[in-house]
């Protein structure tokens, strides 16, 4: 493509997501930063968490973009009786009724959707969520020895509710690893509250109407992966990474407060994530702001910090952000 062609593309991918983002504003009120982070994940190819309290809309909001974008919906709820099989399928025997004879028949279990919302995943075992993790990485599950794989696209959307932790099974780090992001959602402002409660107890809104097609969807993914980043946005992702990880390189307050670093896929998710956010906002070249805005979100679950940081009662987004203030001090030193 010449670059008329190509700015043409952009154009109209950025208009086609922003016109996404229109529909899904008619039944989820407020939370702009979500549903551009919960975007940023399908656009990327990606799975994501999303933490927030009860009664936040977590569901509606995934559901609803699933009505958008017209992929195939499907919601598991974790529990702790939740076992692989309810999750992938299983075989099972049946006869033909014309000849009297048996045979087995795989039944496809929930897993077999373009997008599947995993509702409080950590409250499942570790066996089940293992089962999942071949899917997240994969994209096939595997049953009595025989693969099945999954239709393209394929997402896991998590939730997981941050102060209910009895009863809970921590997800392993293998696993959280494999998610894009961790989005924190959080209350709405008094008027967002306002106007939910008033939609909510009206009569019921319409269903939102589909703005993309599965393969329209595909074929941004395609576009994704086409833009172009400099190479120092490149080392700017890589040295936000690599200062997360205790060393006598790294900064003071990681070799305190930090027990292990971010691996090497964070710096990848921040550079897919910032080629998906530029082409959403209609640019096609990713920008260290983008790198910066994503910062938090992709390395708040890869951060494991030690119990300095806990008696000092220090997070990791206050890590990030203190990285973030590091990295951009060394880059003016070095200017």
């Amino acid at each position: 493509m010449d670059q008329r062609e190509t700015a043409q593309l952009v154009e109209q991918t950025h208009q086609t997501c922003k016109r996404v983002q229109l529909e899904v504003a008619k039944i989820i009120v407020g939370q702009d930063d979500v549903v551009e982070k919960v975007l940023i994940t399908l656009l990327a190819g990606g799975h994501s968490i999303i933490t927030g309290l009860p009664g936040l809309a977590k569901t509606l909001l995934i559901q609803t973009l699933a009505q958008t974008i017209g992929l195939k919906f499907h919601r598991i709820q974790f529990t702790p009786d939740l076992m692989p099989a309810d999750i992938t399928g299983t075989d099972i025997l049946e006869e033909d009724h014309q000849t009297g004879q048996r045979r087995m028949r795989f039944v496809s279990g929930p897993v077999f959707a373009n997008l599947l919302l995993a509702d409080e995943i950590n409250r499942t075992p570790p066996k089940t969520q293992a089962a999942l993790l071949e899917a997240m990485q994969e994209r096939h599950v595997t049953v009595r020895g025989q693969t099945y794989p999954l239709e393209p696209p394929f997402f896991v959307l998590a939730t997981q509710n941050p102060i209910e932790l009895e009863g809970t099974y921590p997800l392993p780090e293998a696993q959280l690893d494999r998610f894009m992001f961790n989005i924190l959602i959080g209350y709405p402002s008094e008027s967002e509250e306002i106007d939910v409660v008033k939609n909510t107890t009206a009569l019921p809104q319409d269903a939102p109407q589909q703005i993309l097609t599965r393969e329209e969807l595909l074929r941004i993914q395609e576009l994704v992966r086409l833009v172009p980043v400099a190479d120092d946005v490149v080392s700017y992702a890589v040295q936000l990474v690599r200062k997360t990880r205790p060393d006598p390189s790294a900064p003071e307050f990681v070799n305190r407060w930090v027990n292990y670093g971010a691996s090497p896929r964070a710096a990848q998710f921040l550079i897919l994530g910032g080629k998906a956010r530029a082409l959403l906002r209609g640019r096609y070249n990713v920008a260290i702001e983008d790198v910066r805005v994503l910062a938090a979100s992709v390395m708040r679950h890869r951060i494991l910090l030690n119990f300095h940081a806990e008696s000092e009662q220090i997070s990791t987004d206050q890590v990030v952000e203190k990285l973030l203030q590091n990295v951009r001090e060394m880059k003016s030193g070095l200017a």
